[in-house]
C-alpha cells in the first residue's frame, strides 16, 4: 500500500429514504492517525454516513475504500465484521452482565494470556487499572465511557467511528474524557471519524472538520481555517453567535454605521451581509462622551444605546440599538461590565475579523 493512501476514502456516497435525500454525494478521506469530525445539526446525515461506512446501512450509490481496498461499491459489499472498524456510540452499549475485563476482551482472538495482556494494557491507558473485576453498574458515566473506548480499541481497528460518544457526560467531566480519548486514539494510530453536533467538541478534538448541511459537506478544513474563513453566513453562525450588518454594494464599497467596507466581487446594487462575532465588536471606553476619532485603526466608530446587559461569568454580553439605523448588535466583553439600559456607548469593529457574504 502506498504511503499516501488514505486509511478511509469515501467517494460520492448517497442514501435516500423515501423522497428524502439524507446523504447526497458525500466524499471525504481520513489518514492513519487523523481525527476528522463530521460536524452539523441534527438530521443533516452525519449518523447515516457513519452507519454506511460501518456497513450496517447500505448506500444507494458511491464507493467506500479502506487502505485502498474497495469495501463497498455497485459490485462489492464487505460485511461489517470484516471491515476492521471500531465503533463507539453515545449509550456506550456495555454488556451489563460482563465484568469490565470481559467487556474489553469481548471480540478479541488469541490465547487467554494474550487477551488478558491486551485488556490490562488498555485499562492502564484509560486510567482504569484495577477496574477489571467490576461491572458496568458500579462505574460512573465517565468510567463507562473509558471502558467503551478500551473495548472498541482492543482488536486494534484500522478505523474508529464515533457517534456523539460524549453527549451523555456532564460538562465538567466531558473535557477531561475527551482529552484522554484523543490521547489514546492518537497513540493507537487509527483513522478516526467522529460525529458531533457540538462545535466546541470538533474544535477541541479534530485535525480536520467536515461541516455538513442537508446531507452534504459544505466546507472542509482545519479547525483554525474553518472557524476563521467560513464559507458562508450559516457556517460562521454554526460556531458562535454573530452580528450581521446589512448593506448594498456600490462601486465595490458598502456603507455601514462603521464607515465604508470594501466589497469587491459583489455586483453593483447587490445586497451584502457583513458578519462579525460579538467578541470582535469593541466598546471604546476611552472615547465615551468624547465622540469619534477618525484616525482609529479600527475604522469609523458608531454609537449604540444599551438595550440589555447580561453577565455570563467569564464575560458579559451587551446588546445595543445602533443610532445610525436602529439595527441590533451584541458585544462580548471580558469580565463584569453591566451598563444600564439606555447608556450610549461608542463601538468599533475589528475589520480584519469581518466576513462579507452575498445576502
Amino acid at each position: 500500500m502506498p504511503a499516501n493512501t488514505p486509511r478511509l476514502e469515501v467517494t460520492n456516497l448517497s442514501r435516500r429514504f423515501g423522497a428524502r435525500d439524507v446523504v447526497k454525494g458525500l466524499s471525504l478521506t481520513v489518514a492513519p492517525g487523523q481525527v476528522t469530525c463530521l460536524l452539523g445539526p441534527s438530521g443533516c446525515g452525519k449518523s447515516t454516513t457513519l452507519r454506511m461506512i460501518a456497513g450496517v446501512e447500505k448506500p444507494d450509490s458511491g464507493t467506500i475504500k479502506m487502505d485502498g481496498q474497495i469495501v463497498y461499491d455497485a459490485q462489492h459489499y464487505m460485511p461489517p465484521e470484516a471491515r476492521g472498524i471500531g465503533l463507539m456510540f453515545q449509550d456506550f452499549a456495555l454488556f451489563p452482565h460482563l465484568t469490565v475485563a470481559n467487556n474489553v476482551a469481548f471480540g478479541l482472538s488469541g490465547s487467554g494470556a494474550q487477551k488478558a495482556a491486551r485488556v490490562d494494557e488498555l485499562l492502564e491507558r484509560v486510567n482504569l487499572t484495577g477496574f477489571g473485576p467490576k461491572h458496568p453498574h458500579e462505574l460512573s458515566g465517565g468510567e463507562q465511557q473509558r471502558v467503551a473506548l478500551a473495548r472498541a480499541l482492543a482488536p486494534r481497528p484500522r478505523i474508529m467511528l464515533m457517534d456523539e460518544p460524549f453527549s451523555g457526560l456532564d460538562n465538567r467531566l466531558r473535557d477531561g474524557i475527551r482529552d484522554t480519548t484523543l490521547e489514546v486514539l492518537k497513540d493507537e494510530g487509527a483513522a478516526v471519524l467522529l460525529v458531533t453536533h457540538e462545535p466546541d467538541e470538533a474544535l477541541r478534538m479534530a485535525d480536520e472538520i467536515a461541516l455538513m448541511r442537508d446531507g452534504q459537506i459544505v466546507q472542509r478544513g482545519s479547525p483554525y481555517h474553518i472557524y476563521n474563513a467560513p464559507s458562508d453566513r450559516a457556517a460562521a453562525a454554526f460556531f458562535s453567535d454573530i452580528n450581521v450588518i446589512k448593506g448594498v454594494s456600490k462601486g465595490a464599497l458598502t456603507q455601514t454605521p462603521f464607515g465604508a467596507f470594501l466589497t469587491p466581487g459583489h455586483a453593483d446594487g447587490g445586497s451584502v451581509e457583513i458578519v462579525i462575532r460579538p467578541q470582535h465588536l469593541k466598546i471604546d471606553f476611552d472615547r465615551a462622551g468624547r465622540g469619534p476619532n477618525p484616525t482609529s485603526q479600527d475604522g469609523t466608530p458608531a454609537r449604540g444605546i444599551v438595550s440589555r446587559a447580561r453577565f455570563l461569568g467569564h464575560e458579559s454580553l451587551v446588546d445595543f440599538t445602533m443610532e445610525f439605523d436602529g439595527s441590533k448588535l451584541t458585544a462580548a466583553v471580558p469580565g463584569v461590565f453591566l451598563p444600564k439600559v439606555g447608556t450610549p456607548l461608542w463601538l468599533m469593529i475589528r475589520r480584519d475579523r469581518c466576513f462579507v457574504f452575498k445576502a
